[in-house]
């Protein structure tokens, strides 16, 4: 690869609130962002790049065997990209008497959930990883270095989507109108920013959204796979509230039915409204990306998110990465071998979709 040319490079933290903690002030809630602003910006609206559970910014700007990351290849295409650190992640340092508990990713997770699955039987499609980087295992070195990354995170998922959403909303306050690329647990935080900014969301792709709606899926033995856990998102898929019309004042309002049996004998069954649905308007003006991989434990759910979303009446392209001829890949496909040809769909649909970015020769820095 050629060296990079950059314009200018730097950081901003967004957010953030002053409270005080046993007769101390201090702040809160704040996120960071790291941003690079390429020598021949071709595209007005940057990519804010928000990663997932227990995850930094490090996701996007290089992988666990060296290569460049996500961040690089979307810096090349001519984007400034802002790459963030979540609220109590990495540069936001976590702060136990506001935050509250907090978690780690254990070995075995990570194994069974992003670098190893096809080593284990949890879901339908594990058995067709072949993307990772190496073993997997813990003393490969790529696997080790990826493992080091893992931090600690928020039990509160709904508090983590609060302060994080916030925190865009803020740092779109700072820098303008923007894309957002978001990934797993940060996918709840794209929908609220973009229900209370649609004009500054000029495009959300979410890769592989936090979901599916409403419950948690528990991942158990076959025949069954999938079993409904925790609700996570009363609003749907969202932890908070969204503007619904006609208005839903509460999560509760929201008259929900699952189906009887699942689209196709290898995913969940969904959960929906019950018909007629409440419309997510705000939305419905932000085009949205959803993409999933082949072998992740989203495969089996994903399309209950894209199906939630067209019922609202919010248009959605859902690209399957497999029917695009993209395979092997896992729920960590920004990491694995194949990244960049991953990053090439979703900048054609970018390209393609929002039309200031695809018409654009030149822009200004943000």
């Amino acid at each position: 690869m050629p060296p990079l040319e950059i314009a200018r490079e730097g950081y901003v933290f967004a957010g953030g609130k002053y409270s005080t903690d046993k007769d101390a002030k201090i702040m809160s809630g704040q996120i960071y962002a790291e941003f690079q602003i390429p020598a021949h910006q071709r595209h007005p609206y940057p990519i804010v790049f928000i990663h997932g559970g227990a995850q930094t910014g490090t996701n996007f700007t290089g992988t666990p065997d060296g290569r460049e990351g996500w961040a690089q290849f979307f810096l090349r295409e001519g984007y400034a990209v802002y790459v963030v650190d979540q609220a109590g992640r990495g540069r936001s340092a976590y702060l136990n008497n506001v935050y509250g508990p907090q978690t780690t990713p254990s070995l075995d997770f990570v194994q069974q959930r992003f670098t190893a699955i096809e080593n284990y039987n949890r879901w339908p499609q594990a058995h067709l990883h072949t993307q990772w980087p190496g073993k997997g295992t813990p003393g490969d070195p790529i696997f080790d270095q990826f493992y080091a990354s893992q931090v600690q995170a928020m039990v509160s998922f709904p508090l983590q989507q609060e302060l994080t959403s916030e925190g865009i909303l803020a740092l779109l306050e700072k820098i303008g109108p923007a894309i957002l690329l978001t990934h797993s647990q940060s996918g709840a935080t794209g929908w609220p920013v973009a229900d209370a900014q649609p004009g500054r969301v000029k495009a959300i792709v979410a890769v592989e959204p936090s979901g599916p709606p409403f419950y948690n899926v528990e991942n158990v033995a076959a025949p069954e796979w999938f079993r409904d856990a925790d609700q996570q998102r009363p609003w749907g898929i969202a932890a908070g509230p969204l503007t619904y019309s006609p208005p839903a004042a509460n999560a509760s309002d929201l008259a929900i039915v699952r189906q009887d049996q699942p689209d196709g004998p290898d995913v969940s069954r969904c959960w929906m409204q019950k018909s007629p649905a409440r419309q997510l308007p705000n939305l419905q003006k932000v085009p949205i990306l959803v993409v999933t991989s082949e072998a992740s434990y989203h495969r089996g759910y994903d399309h209950c998110t894209v199906k939630y979303l067209e019922q609202a009446g919010v248009h959605v392209t859902w690209i399957k990465l497999a029917d695009a001829g993209i395979h092997g890949n896992g729920h960590m496909m920004m990491l694995e071998k194949n990244n960049r040809e991953i990053a090439a769909v979703m900048s054609r649909w970018i390209e393609k979709t929002v039309p200031s970015a695809a018409n654009s020769k030149s822009g200004k820095p943000n």
